[in-house]
């Protein structure tokens, strides 16, 4: 018997369903040198939101799939919410506002976490694995787009001629940097006026936005610092919702 066009058609349809279910996928590449093996993700529900949803993750190697680390955490982002940074990925066109300096947003995108940074002497700290230094009242972020210390901790003992008319205190007396990570966002080299000293801290509230910084509450924060493995080359991705699931597979996001 002749077949006809639906039968034809159902053939194809067939054939192609069967081509799906043995092709062979892509080996997947990672995006990045050196890919993180921990990732702290924090997640807001647009681009304005203040609050978000933190979860870690990690995983054996680049290629393996990402396992949920704990429980999801809650913290708070820039008082503005979030605009696209300077990390490791370019930021994706088509939406959302850019970071700049001063403008309450923290940074969007994919971050590796550096040095940890408290007012403890780090010999009371045994338990932070990652690189610490402590704070002292000559410690200070420069967060003076014309100073060749753009974007950097500094130690006034260690600067012969200070080139920056502003700059954040480590020593806060708020204490909400008596712990805190560095993130990298903006470095190697750092792009004048896109924004800089951002870093994981201690909250003032879980409703109060930061000038761009990503806080949590103590106990939590302290979780996420025991937590980070040097030999892991963790991140901070932070992204609004709708930006996380877009780039997720793009990323290699957990």
């Amino acid at each position: 018997m002749k077949p006809t066009v639906p039968h034809l058609a159902a053939l194809a349809l067939g054939l192609a369903a069967l081509a799906a279910c043995t092709q062979v996928p892509p080996a997947l590449t990672p995006p990045v040198a050196d890919p993180p093996l921990q990732a702290v993700v924090s997640i807001t529900e647009g681009w304005d939101g203040v609050q978000a949803t933190v979860q870690r993750y990690e995983r054996k190697g680049a290629y393996s799939p990402w396992q949920a680390v704990g429980q999801p955490m809650r913290a708070v982002v820039g008082r503005s919410g979030l605009g696209w940074g300077e990390g490791l990925y370019e930021a994706p066109g088509g939406t959302g506002p850019v970071k700049r300096e001063g403008d309450g947003r923290a940074p969007a995108g994919v971050f590796r976490l550096g040095t940890a940074f408290g007012y403890l002497p780090a010999d009371s700290l045994p338990w932070i694995r990652i690189a610490y230094r402590q704070s002292t009242a000559e410690s200070q972020c420069v967060d003076d787009p014309a100073s060749r210390a753009y974007n950097s901790l500094v130690d006034l003992r260690n600067v012969a001629r200070p080139d920056w008319t502003s700059h954040e205190e480590m020593l806060r007396p708020d204490s909400l940097y008596r712990l805190g990570v560095f993130v990298d966002h903006n470095v190697r080299p750092a792009s004048a006026g896109r924004g800089s000293c951002i870093f994981l801290h201690v909250w003032a509230g879980p409703t109060v936005g930061t000038s761009g910084c990503t806080a949590f509450a103590p106990a939590a924060l302290e979780e996420v610092v025991r937590w980070l493995d040097p030999t892991r080359r963790a991140v901070l991705v932070q992204l609004p919702r709708a930006e996380y699931d877009r780039m997720r597979q793009a990323w290699s996001l957990p």
